[in-house]
């Protein structure tokens, strides 16, 4: 097998993906809500730009996978970014200005079985 097919394999198997959680109790619209998620997965890619599996994650623009989820309310999106500063994994949390709001968090692109962990009690965002 070749090492291109060896990878394509691995990526198959351990997809490489971003996390992105964003609080449901902000009685936003469904469109500022985006926005905030658009500016943390986009702040979390650009300061870990040069790490390996964001700039993989980044050659196959087509084929990105992000995965969004609620996070009930402030509290539960702090504890989950404490969460993750425990387990060294990299991740902006949003704070919308001026108001000084944690809004939403994203993770870098992580390998999916490297962070699902953290995110599986929450639901997926509708």
């Amino acid at each position: 097998m070749s090492e291109t097919s060896e990878n394509f394999t691995n990526d198959k198997l351990h997809p490489i993906v971003q996390y992105i959680a964003v609080r449901s109790d902000l009685k936003w619209s469904k469109g500022a809500m985006i926005a905030q998620a658009c500016h943390a997965s986009s702040a979390a890619i650009h300061l870990n730009y040069e790490d390996q599996e964001t700039r993989q994650y980044l050659k196959d623009l087509d084929n990105m996978h992000k995965i969004v989820v609620n996070v009930p309310n402030e509290n539960d999106l702090i504890q989950l970014s404490e969460e993750l500063n425990k387990n060294d994994i990299k991740f902006k949390l949003w704070m919308e200005q001026p108001e000084n709001i944690p809004t939403s968090l994203a993770t870098k692109p992580y390998k999916k079985n490297l962070v699902e962990q953290f995110f599986k009690t929450f639901k997926l965002f509708r």
